[in-house]
């Protein structure tokens, strides 16, 4: 990786924190602005399989990445379980590629995608994405720079995260990697409820979720509190 941009990208971030502090937020909003993305996000693995989205630059960006964990697809599942950069320069021509996902990032407006995962060493610890609502490819400059953000971002998420490190990693899939406690949590009750195997019990939360454009941690959190889904 070009030092120069590694040094360059560090500059940014420490500027853009102040006197707040380094933090993934900041190192991911400060790469979205020095790439020229409108918006961006990380989402974590832990040991392979429990997703949690670490960071979203706005709520557009927290609906994009929580559909991914719904969808079960898109650019950041492709780009943990390549542990390769996944660049998509019109999300109008990626429904082959994403037939669940590509439609609800249209919706978002989002058009260009460059995705990258956060490792170090050998280790992947999860990806970023980084979203234009122009078709507009990244140019390979901006692609560098982006993958000097995403070094320091695996490093930040293992400093806020240390139990990224923590268990044996499983052999990577596509598809979800996992859901979030809280998730399995409401699957487990809509199971009891309804007399459901708990996959099902979990299709029926991610269709919920999906068809009512609803993050999946609030269509859980909501079968949690009220014991159903409307």
């Amino acid at each position: 990786m070009n030092q120069d941009h590694h040094a360059a990208a560090w500059q940014r971030i420490s500027t853009a924190a102040h006197t707040g502090g380094v933090t993934l937020t900041v190192a991911c909003r400060a790469c979205a602005d020095d790439v020229e993305a409108d918006f961006a996000g990380a989402t974590l693995v832990v040991a392979g399989e429990l997703r949690l989205l670490a960071t979203a630059t706005d709520e557009r960006a927290r609906s994009v990445e929580d559909a991914q964990l719904i969808t079960g697809e898109g650019p950041c599942t492709d780009a943990y379980t390549r542990r390769a950069p996944v660049d998509t320069a019109d999300m109008l021509q990626a429904t082959g590629r994403w037939p669940a996902y590509a439609p609800v990032a249209g919706e978002h407006g989002v058009r260009s995608v460059l995705a990258l995962p956060l490792t170090i060493g050998a280790l992947a610890i999860g990806a970023m994405d980084l979203y234009r609502l122009e078709p507009t490819p990244f140019s390979p400059a901006q692609k560098e720079r982006a993958s000097a953000y995403a070094r320091i971002l695996a490093l930040l998420a293992l400093e806020e995260h240390p139990h990224l490190l923590a268990g044996r990693s499983r052999p990577t899939q596509r598809g979800p990697q996992g859901y979030p406690p809280t998730v399995h949590m409401a699957a487990g009750v809509l199971a009891a409820k309804d007399g459901l195997t708990l996959a099902d019990a979990l299709v029926r939360l991610r269709a919920h979720a999906f068809s009512h454009n609803q993050p999946l941690l609030r269509t859980a959190e909501q079968v949690i509190n009220t014991h159903q889904l409307d």
